[in-house]
């Protein structure tokens, strides 16, 4: 497939931008200094996620240190198509930036709460539950379709997949820590995917506001 440097270079630029907007929100909340046990994540995603998304982004690295390097696994796609994926990693920081604006220094890289914390309705969160992990698994598709690689796309399917089932653990810990306004916004939202019409948050949950993890 021959190469596109302009296109190359796009794509990193753009992933530099959702670095940078991830990395300004994280040294926020770290200023919290709250000690977090991230082996309630579970043995498992401890020991498959953050390594698989490891071999995703080498891969990427390599493909934009030299394409050739990648070569074994490229698919012929358009080059309408590859230029897609810089528009969907645009939308990534997007979302993103509204996402960790709405957490506030809620965030955390696990699925446990901070010593002092609220349960956030608004924002993204209005509308789905994990709009964190929809932005990880844009930023995955935009640069597997930009790079034109589907073993890129197949390691964050499986990064996403990961994200999914840890999903489900950070869904207990918060329905332990918030109880039944938890279990409430639950029954208005789904986890990765906004319902068809917008819920009209309860009373109790407005003022409030909710973690997030990775």
């Amino acid at each position: 497939m021959p190469d596109n440097d302009a296109l190359r270079w796009w794509l990193v630029g753009s992933l530099l931008v959702v670095v940078s907007i991830s990395a300004y929100h994280r040294i926020r909340a770290l200023r919290r200094n709250d000690p977090l046990d991230r082996r309630q994540e579970g043995l498992f995603i401890l020991m498959t996620l953050r390594p698989i998304a490891l071999v995703f982004f080498v891969s990427f690295a390599m493909y934009v240190a030299n394409p050739q390097r990648m070569a074994w696994s490229a698919v012929p796609l358009p080059a309408w198509a590859r230029w897609s994926g810089v528009a969907i990693i645009g939308a990534t920081a997007v979302l993103l930036l509204w996402t960790l604006r709405s957490l506030g220094t809620n965030l955390t890289d696990t699925v446990v709460t901070r010593k002092v914390h609220t349960l956030v309705v608004d924002g993204p969160y209005r509308w789905v539950r994990h709009p964190f992990y929809d932005a990880a698994a844009l930023l995955l598709l935009g640069l597997s379709i930009g790079s034109a690689n589907w073993f890129m796309l197949a390691t964050g399917a499986m990064v996403f997949t990961l994200l999914a089932v840890r999903s489900r653990t950070e869904e207990r810990l918060l329905v332990a820590r918030f109880g039944d306004d938890y279990q409430r916004y639950m029954t208005r939202t789904n986890r990765f995917v906004p319902r068809l019409r917008a819920f009209a948050p309860d009373h109790i949950l407005e003022d409030r506001q909710r973690t997030g993890g990775v």
